[in-house]
């Protein structure tokens, strides 16, 4: 089975008020679903990046063949360029959101993942849905708090 993971960020300022959106597809089931969370104070590279991390954490099981759509270059070459691999051998010294980071490693090694990159805001439905419902995450009441970044930033750690 395919399942297809569209996601995006989003952040009023950087860092500010943030959100992701997610729409999860299996297309031989012909379902769809959408997810979508806001933040206090966070920054858009850790919204696009934790998008795909709650959208790994959705899956069941490690059987499917599942492709993730983001337009967030950051996390697609992070990936296919084998960044992240870099970033593990020198324990994420001097690299930002490694607590996110850490948090995808186990899910990339459980799941059979490819990432695609696609250009943002360019009529494509999936990520033009995805960019709406975070917005609409990030502009929402009862935001959650993004610990790790919000009490690193308390220190001036994060500027992004």
């Amino acid at each position: 089975m395919t399942i297809n993971i569209y996601t995006d960020g989003a952040c009023s300022g950087n860092p500010g008020k943030g959100g992701f959106g997610i729409v999860m597809e299996m297309p031989e089931k012909n379902y769809s679903k959408n997810f979508a969370q806001g933040f206090r104070l966070t920054t858009n590279n850790r919204m696009e990046l934790l998008a795909v991390i709650v959208g790994l954490e959705q899956l069941k099981n490690g059987e499917e063949d599942v492709h993730v759509f983001t337009d967030s270059k950051y996390v697609s070459e992070a990936i296919n360029k084998k960044w992240l691999q870099n970033w593990v051998k020198i324990g994420f010294k001097n690299k930002k959101n490694p607590d996110l980071w850490q948090r995808l490693i186990p899910l990339l090694k459980k799941h059979k993942v490819t990432f695609h990159w696609i250009k943002g805001h360019d009529g494509h439905i999936q990520n033009e849905i995805c960019d709406k419902i975070a917005v609409k995450a990030s502009q929402g009441e009862n935001l959650e708090t993004d610990d790790y970044f919000e009490n690193a930033n308390n220190g001036g750690l994060f500027q992004e």
